[in-house]
């Protein structure tokens, strides 16, 4: 029998540990002991080939690797698939930063060089983040890992593109766009994030034709845009405006004759209750004027810069310098009625930080209309489960309300459109929405596909319910005619002590990593875990690292004590635990923890499969500390006769670090090593105890 050290050092153990479960091709389910037949699969979110491990990923993956560990050791054909994104926008933009140091661009590169550059980028940081998932314990199968930009993947993604253009789903058209004039780039609706910022509201006084001395009001956050209005709008029911609707008004500065017109999306609570209308720079200015047949003049390029469609003073500047000068104009003009401080919602560019903004633009979009009423049936049904439940309100307000996705982006580094003359790439995450099936090898028909699809738990954060998780639904159902998943985990999001979101910029982010290195793996795991409660946000506290590495002390001491119970070199064939639970020599004490035991097994299984992670972790914590070690384990020690109790100290522990393995893996697998048992293989393919 071997002993453990009376100290347990956790970077002793984890690697050789981990490089142990390689060896062995534990993580690849066509390798596992015995017969497997029914598959259980976890597809990781690729994280973007940018990315570097944060609290949100280490939750997320702890999650994803205690349920993959779990069902492996329940005999389940368990795979959890890896694999990266190739990010367009961002990674553009990393590898564009590194030429700039450089004193170069992409310009001076050109397109094929510059793409050969972003590969070399790829192939020395783009799997950094998978290694470092390795460090929290992830048993992911590495041999099958993918990328978006693979050519099996690439394949996938003309396939879908040429599919629905087939369908005639794919339509180029001239819409206004979210438009980035940093990453001279079209971005959708969902990959703006915006930020609060204080602003002003200007009032602005605008003539009415037939009369000169007589104005109408409207409050504007951006008065440069004001030089491409095309109409006033009011709100139908509002009773102050009632008689000048079908009045025309004379726009100031352009001298442009324009009507007011009453629409139902106007806000009568807003400003005056009447709104300037700029159809080429406004989303919902657009949809007014599709139903008031309103012009559109584009007074703003990619650039950012006032366009030839504006008065000649203003042509050329930026648009902020544009408000400036505006505003001066109006004031001059005494068409200023008044300014007040406002603070407002301002969209941004989520890669680079830049104010968007909404200008006329030729892309492509996909119609939305089908796909997202199947999109809705597939939760509705029951075919795919939220959890928790509350989050099928946002993704049914999504796409009920949804517009057509425009798909097409004006940057060098993805997939490329698969039309001839075609410049522009596709969204990123037009490609990522084939993630769970283009993994497993569609559009050819694999072993993997037919094995491993559909997929059974997709977890994820609930920023990219809309983003992903819908689109990979209905993507499922249109091209392999079944939901790629059954249930949806949306993990919490995990901020600071203080309930902020985490930044590293701002020196608020903390790096698993550097917990992992301080307490270990397994404790940053089990920490990590007890905090999931099923609340929407965790405040993150490192005590319950700390509370985690204390544990992991606990489980080591304890079974220390049980080792030193057995002769050296003694090898027992444990007999099982309905044999023990029949013998007729236990004591009340033997009974008491084996019916413990029994509860505990159920709970454990009970939470775990309504991922109540945190719950799983504290019920198994109360278990071993107090059941096992505070009263068991002291029992134990005063009995006389030890000879029966012996088999069931031995049995409570390994039945315990078989249920502690999917949180806290390292130290089990070690312990496990250890113990005095004949036949021992790997606890990572132990069987799991059932309740006797």
């Amino acid at each position: 029998m071997a002993k453990l050290p009376k100290i347990y050092e956790p970077k002793k153990v984890e690697g050789k540990i981990y490089n142990l479960w390689e060896k062995g091709s534990f993580f690849n389910p066509d390798k596992l002991p015995g017969k497997r037949k029914k598959p259980y699969t976890i597809l990781i979110p690729p994280p973007n080939i940018t990315g570097s491990l944060h609290m949100g990923h280490a939750l997320n993956v702890v999650c994803q690797d205690i349920l993959i560990r779990w069902k492996r050791t329940q005999g389940y054909k368990a795979l959890w698939l890896p694999g990266t994104d190739h990010a367009g926008i961002a990674t553009q933009n990393v590898v564009e930063r590194e030429l700039k140091k450089e004193g170069k661009n992409r310009f001076d590169l050109g397109q094929d060089q510059f793409i050969e550059r972003v590969w070399q980028w790829k192939e020395k940081y783009g799997n950094i983040i998978l290694e470092q998932f390795k460090k929290l314990g992830c048993s992911c199968d590495w041999s099958r890992t993918r990328f978006t930009m693979d050519k099996e993947y690439v394949r996938a993604v003309q396939t879908c593109f040429q599919h629905y253009q087939k369908k005639g789903w794919i339509y180029k058209g001239k819409r206004v766009v979210n438009w980035c004039p940093r990453c001279q780039t079209s971005l959708s609706d969902l990959e703006i994030e915006y930020k609060e910022e204080k602003g002003k509201l200007w009032y602005l006084k605008y003539p009415i034709k037939k009369d000169d001395d007589n104005f109408i009001i409207v409050a504007t956050t951006r008065p440069e845009t004001m030089l491409g209005d095309t109409a006033v709008a009011v709100n139908p029911k509002d009773k102050r405006y009632k008689k000048l609707v079908g009045e025309k008004v004379t726009l100031p500065l352009a001298n442009r004759v324009i009507p007011i017109i009453a629409d139902r999306l106007v806000d009568p609570e807003f400003g005056t209750g009447a709104v300037k209308i700029t159809p080429a720079h406004d989303l919902t200015d657009y949809e007014i004027s599709q139903r008031h047949n309103l012009p559109q003049v584009q007074v703003i390029d990619e650039q950012g810069k006032i366009t030839k469609a504006a008065p000649l003073p203003y042509q050329g500047m930026k648009a902020l310098e544009a408000r400036q000068k505006v505003v001066e104009d109006l004031k001059k003009l005494g068409l200023l009625e008044k300014v007040k401080d406002y603070s407002h919602q301002v969209p941004k560019c989520y890669r680079c930080g830049t104010t968007l903004e909404l200008i006329p633009s030729e892309q492509r979009f996909l119609k939305m209309d089908q796909l997202a009423k199947t999109a809705i049936e597939a939760v509705k049904s029951g075919k795919v489960k939220f959890h928790p439940k509350r989050w099928e309100k946002v993704y049914f307000n999504w796409l009920k309300n949804v517009r057509d996705w425009c798909i097409s982006r004006q940057i060098w580094w993805g997939h490329k459109i698969p039309i001839k003359g075609a410049d522009d790439v596709l969204d990123t995450w037009f490609s990522s929405a084939l993630w769970p099936f283009a993994t497993l090898g569609w559009p050819k028909k694999t072993k993997d596909l037919k094995t491993f699809y559909p997929t059974n738990v997709l977890s994820t954060d609930r920023g990219i319910i809309n983003l992903w998780v819908a689109r990979m639904i209905f993507s499922g159902i249109e091209f392999m005619k079944k939901a790629p998943f059954q249930d949806v985990y949306i993990h919490a999001t995990v901020l600071t002590r203080e309930g902020k979101r985490m930044s590293k910029s701002l020196g608020t982010g903390i790096d698993p990593l550097v917990l992992c290195e301080k307490y270990g793996a397994d404790a940053t795991r089990f920490g990590i875990a007890w905090q999931i409660m099923g609340g929407q946000d965790i405040r993150f506290v490192e005590d319950n690292i700390v509370m985690g590495r204390k544990f992991c002390n606990k489980v080591w001491n304890a079974s220390r004590f049980v080792l030193m119970q057995f002769p050296p070199k003694e090898s027992l064939r444990l007999p099982t635990g309905q044999a023990i639970s029949k013998s007729k020599n236990l004591t009340l004490a033997d009974k008491k923890i084996l019916k413990a035991l029994d509860k505990i097994i159920k709970s454990v299984n009970k939470d775990l499969g309504s991922f109540r992670f945190g719950a799983a972790a504290r019920q198994l914590y109360s278990f071993f500390w107090h059941d096992f070690c505070d009263i068991y384990i002291e029992k134990f020690k005063v009995q006389s006769s030890k000879v029966e109790s012996q088999k069931v100290l031995l049995y409570v522990l390994l039945t315990s670090l078989k249920l502690l393995h999917p949180f806290i893996p390292f130290i089990t697998e070690e312990i496990y090593q250890k113990l005095p048992i004949k036949d021992k293989r790997y606890l990572i393919i132990e069987e799991w105890p059932g309740s006797r």
